[in-house]
């Protein structure tokens, strides 16, 4: 099975069409330092840098730590940094994958439907020769008119049923899994009936996302097959939304993103914790 061209491109493939699209620089780390910072040192040609914290989701709060923006704002966000109905955009960050990934899915989610993650962010630009520039653009605005509902969205009644009805995946380390250690959030363990599967079994070394067969077969081992619902959760759904970027490769187009994730879970007293 092939890497979908539509979903991923390769540092190359940008290049010979980088007039033509949108780029946004989502570089970000999850305990920082600002990526803004990095894009000031050096970004693709024509990127624009948006902050995954403040512009693509909303406030934290009892919807979790990065719960979905309220269309209005991201509406205003992305026409400002020149995003069109009409012209494709492709996503970039660190290397990783995570924040792209969650930015791809926002775009998605707001009725977008060209969106591309660079493979290997940052880096397999830079790797590959290709050049970067520190000057900042200012883009036309853009037309986009956000209409939520382009991705399938989990809430979290939801979330709580598909673990007994089909595949929910907890892609976050076993131990955090376990509830062994939580390092972010003041409760540990998982939802009840949700599977294992941490989003870093998805990359190459090199951060790239392994091959579409090969994400197939893994899927596969925890349960997930054609006709079989399932979606994925996190700690605050940023790693989550890019197990979903990976299960649309492996061919499962109707994935969900339990959005507010453990973060949200744990904040009603009423949920079960395993």
């Amino acid at each position: 099975m092939a890497i979908r061209s539509d979903l991923i491109v390769e540092a190359g493939a940008l290049a010979t069409t980088l007039t033509g699209t949108t780029v946004l620089d989502v570089r970000w780390r999850l305990a920082g330092p600002p990526g803004r910072d990095d894009y000031a040192a050096g970004h693709l040609p024509g990127a624009v840098f948006l902050d995954l914290d403040a512009d693509l989701c909303g406030p934290p709060g009892e919807g979790g730590r990065h719960p979905l923006p309220d269309p209005g704002d991201l509406q205003r966000v992305l026409r400002a940094a020149g995003v069109r109905a009409g012209r494709p955009v492709v996503v970039y960050d660190l290397g990783d994958g995570l924040p792209a990934a969650r930015a791809w899915w926002t775009l998605r989610w707001a009725g977008h439907e060209a969106v591309r993650v660079l493979d290997g962010g940052f880096p397999a630009w830079v790797a590959a020769g290709l050049p970067v520039t520190a000057e900042v653009p200012r883009p036309e605005p853009g037309d986009l008119t956000v209409r939520p509902g382009g991705m399938p969205v989990l809430a979290a009644a939801e979330a709580g049923r598909l673990a007994g009805e089909g595949v929910l995946i907890d892609v976050r380390a076993a131990p955090r899994y376990r509830g062994e250690v939580e390092p972010v959030d003041p409760v540990a363990g998982h939802i009840p009936g949700a599977v294992n599967l941490p989003t870093t079994e998805h990359l190459e070394a090199d951060g790239r996302l392994r091959a579409a067969g090969d994400l197939r077969s893994r899927f596969a081992e925890v349960g997930v097959d054609d006709g079989v619902r399932v979606g994925a959760y996190c700690g605050s759904g940023i790693t989550a939304a890019h197990t979903v970027l990976a299960l649309n490769l492996a061919g499962h187009a109707d994935a969900a993103l339990y959005v507010g994730s453990w973060s949200e879970w744990i904040t009603d007293p009423d949920r079960p914790v395993a």
